[in-house]
C-alpha cells in the first residue's frame, strides 16, 4: 500500500468514528476529513475544491428553494385533506404511501414529511388510531419515492455528479428508475401490507402510552395549597395519564416517589405524561411551571406552543438546556421534553439533549418561521393550530415545480432547470430573497460538497482500486450477482453510519471500478449503490425524515427495525438482481 492510501483509510475511520458516536456533525466531519486528506497532501487545490465545483451541490441548493416556496406557500394542503379522509384504516395507509412517495419524487422528502406530520397527528387522533401507526410509514414511503427521479433526493444528484465526472455523462432525469422505481412499488406494497400488523401503538390511544411520556418540570409553591402536604394529600397521584416521576430538594433526588413524601416550598417536581395533559399542569394549585412567566404569556395571544425534534445536525445535542443558553438562543422556553424509549436522567434543565428529543416550547408566534429550515431542529409544528390553507402564491410555485421537471426532460440538465426554478420563485415573488436563503440547508449543501471531495480522494489516492480489488476477491465467487450484494451491503452499512451522502461519495468510485472488473455495466453498479444508499430503514439516525418522525411517534429506536428490516431484506434481494440483469 502507498503512503496515501494509509493516509486516506487513517483519515476515513476517524471520520467513521466521529460520526458514528455524533461526537460532531456529519457536516463538520465530512468537511474535517476532506480538509485532512488536503493537509496531508492526498488532496491537490483542485481536487480539495472540486465536490463544490461539482453541480451537486448548486442543484441541491436550488432545489431546497423551490421546495421551499410549495411548503411556505401551503400548495399541497389541498391534497393532504384528501388524502387524510376517512375510510377503511389500510385504505388510508395505502393513499398516504403513496402521495408522500409521488410527491417525493419532484419534491426534496425533508419538507413533504415536515407539512404531512402535523396532519397526519391530528387525522389519526380524530380516528382513536396511534400516530405511530403511520408516521414511520410516511418517512420510508418518502424516502422511496425518491429514488426513481434524479431530483427526487440529494443522494440521486450526488451520484449523478460523480458519474458525470468519470464518464462524462450525469444521470438521465429517469434513470434512476431503472433500478429505483421496481424498489419503489414493491416496497410501498410492503408499507401498505405490513405497517399496521409490525409498528407498535404508541401515543395518545396506545395501551403502553404511559410509557411514552414528555416530562415537565414544576416548583412548589411558598405558602401555597400544598406546601407541607404529602403527595397523596396534595392531590398530584390523581391526575389521569400524568404521574409524579421524581422529586428534587436542593441536590437529592427523590425517584421513585413515595405518596406520603411531604412537599415543601422550593421543591422541583418532576412530572411525566402526553403533551395535551402536559399542557395543563399549569393550571394546578400550589405548583409554578419553572417557565411560567413564559406560559403566562400565552394569555395575551402574543406566544404559543411549539414543539420540535432536535435534528443530528443541532449545536444541541449533548447539552443541557441551561447550559445552551436556550432561552436567550432562540428567544423561547423549554417546558417539557419528550425522549422515546428511555427517561430523562436528570432534571429538566440540567437533562442533555439526545438526537429524536422533541421539546414543547412556549415562544412567540415567529418561532417556526425563524427555525423550520434551520439546522438546529428538524421539524418545528406549532401545537393546536388549524391546518394551514394554500397561499395566493401556491399556483405559482406549482407552475415553477412543475416547469423545472419539463425542462430537465427535455435535456436542458438538472443543474440549469433548478437555478432557472430557484429563479423564477425569487422573481416571481414566491419567496423573497431572504426567504429563500433561510429555505437552503447550508449544512447538507456543505456536506454534499466535502463528501464528493472525500470520494476523489478515496480514489485519487489508488485506494477504490484497491478496495474494489479486494471485494472481488471475496465475492468473486459468487459470480457478478455475488459482487453486487457486496457493494450493496457494504453501501448500506455506511448509510447508517455516515449518511446517505457519506455512502454514495464513497461507493460509487469503488462500485463502478469493481464493474469494470467483473465485466458488468458500471452505470448500473452506480445507480445500485445511489439506491442502496437511500434505503435507509434501520434506525432513525440514517435519514433526515426517519429521524423528524422519531419524537412526534413516540417511537423507540429499535421500531424502526421491525419495518425497515423487511425493507431492507428486500433491497438486498432485489437491486443485486437488477445490477446484472
Amino acid at each position: 500500500m502507498s503512503s496515501d492510501e494509509w493516509i486516506v483509510i487513517g483519515v476515513l475511520v476517524a471520520m467513521v468514528a466521529a460520526l458514528v458516536t455524533r461526537r460532531v456533525s456529519p457536516a463538520v466531519g465530512v468537511t474535517g476529513a476532506l480538509l485532512a486528506l488536503y493537509f496531508a497532501d492526498v488532496l491537490s487545490t483542485g481536487q480539495l475544491l472540486s465536490g463544490f465545483s461539482n453541480p451537486a451541490p448548486a442543484t441541491i441548493a436550488a432545489l431546497y428553494v423551490i421546495s421551499g416556496a410549495i411548503e411556505r406557500s401551503g400548495a399541497l394542503v389541498p391534497l393532504t385533506r384528501r388524502v387524510l379522509k376517512t375510510g377503511a384504516p389500510q385504505a388510508s395507509l395505502a393513499r398516504l404511501a403513496g402521495v408522500s412517495a409521488g410527491l417525493s419524487a419532484v419534491v426534496a422528502n425533508t419538507p413533504i414529511v415536515a407539512m404531512l406530520i402535523g396532519p397526519v397527528e391530528r387525522w389519526a387522533r380524530r380516528g382513536k388510531e396511534a400516530p405511530s401507526k403511520y408516521l414511520i410509514p410516511l418517512s420510508y414511503a418518502a424516502v422511496l419515492g425518491g429514488m426513481p427521479t434524479i431530483i427526487g433526493t440529494s443522494t440521486n444528484v450526488i451520484a449523478s455528479g460523480i458519474v458525470a465526472s468519470s464518464t462524462g455523462e450525469a444521470f438521465g432525469f429517469f434513470e434512476p428508475a431503472k433500478l429505483g422505481l421496481p424498489v419503489a412499488i414493491l416496497g410501498l406494497i410492503m408499507i401498505t401490507l405490513l405497517s399496521r400488523r409490525v409498528l407498535p401503538a404508541r401515543g395518545e390511544f396506545s395501551s403502553d402510552a404511559i410509557e411514552q411520556p414528555f416530562t415537565v418540570s414544576m416548583q412548589v409553591s411558598e405558602g401555597g395549597s400544598i406546601d407541607g402536604k404529602t403527595v397523596a394529600e396534595a392531590g398530584l397521584r390523581q391526575l389521569g395519564s400524568v404521574y409524579v416521576v421524581a422529586v428534587q430538594r436542593s441536590q437529592e433526588i427523590t425517584s421513585p416517589v413515595n405518596p406520603e413524601l411531604v412537599l415543601r416550598a422550593g421543591d422541583q417536581v418532576t412530572f411525566a405524561g402526553q403533551v395535551d395533559d402536559v399542557v395543563e399542569l399549569d393550571r394546578l394549585p400550589g405548583l409554578d411551571l419553572l417557565e411560567g412567566d413564559q406560559v403566562s404569556a400565552l394569555e395575551d395571544g402574543q406566544h404559543a406552543w411549539f414543539e420540535a425534534v432536535v435534528g443530528a445536525t443541532s449545536p444541541l445535542v449533548g447539552k443541557s438546556i441551561k447550559g445552551s443558553d436556550f432561552r436567550r438562543r432562540y428567544q423561547a422556553a423549554v417546558i417539557a421534553i419528550h425522549r422515546s424509549g428511555a427517561g430523562l436522567d436528570a432534571p429538566l434543565g440540567t437533562a442533555r439533549l439526545h438526537i429524536g428529543d422533541s421539546l414543547l416550547l412556549v415562544a412567540d408566534q415567529d418561532f417556526a418561521a425563524r427555525w423550520r429550515n434551520r439546522g438546529d431542529f428538524l421539524l418545528v409544528q406549532r401545537r393546536r393550530e388549524p391546518p394551514p390553507t394554500a397561499s395566493r402564491s401556491a399556483g405559482r410555485s406549482l407552475l415553477i415545480l412543475v416547469g423545472v421537471a419539463i425542462a430537465a426532460l427535455a435535456g436542458v440538465g438538472v443543474l440549469k432547470a433548478a437555478l432557472f426554478g430557484a429563479a423564477a420563485t425569487v422573481l416571481t415573488g414566491a419567496l423573497t430573497p431572504r426567504q429563500a436563503r433561510d429555505s437552503v440547508d447550508v449544512n447538507v449543501v456543505v456536506l454534499i460538497g466535502a463528501a464528493i471531495g472525500v470520494g476523489v480522494g478515496v480514489e485519487a489516492s489508488g485506494l477504490a482500486n484497491r478496495l474494489g480489488d479486494l471485494l472481488v476477491e471475496l465475492t468473486g465467487g459468487a459470480g457478478t450477482w455475488g459482487v453486487a450484494v457486496g457493494v450493496v451491503l457494504a453501501t448500506l452499512l455506511l448509510t447508517e453510519l455516515i449518511t446517505n451522502a457519506g455512502a454514495v461519495a464513497l461507493m460509487v468510485p469503488i462500485a463502478m471500478r469493481v464493474a469494470d472488473d467483473v465485466g458488468a455495466e458500471p452505470r448500473l453498479f452506480a445507480l445500485g449503490i445511489t439506491v442502496a444508499a437511500s434505503a435507509s430503514f434501520l434506525t432513525p439516525i440514517g435519514y433526515q425524515t426517519n429521524t423528524m418522525v422519531y419524537g412526534p411517534g413516540r417511537y423507540r429506536f429499535t421500531d424502526y427495525l421491525r419495518l425497515g428490516l423487511p425493507l431492507t431484506v428486500m433491497v438486498v434481494a432485489l437491486v443485486p438482481v437488477l445490477m446484472v440483469i
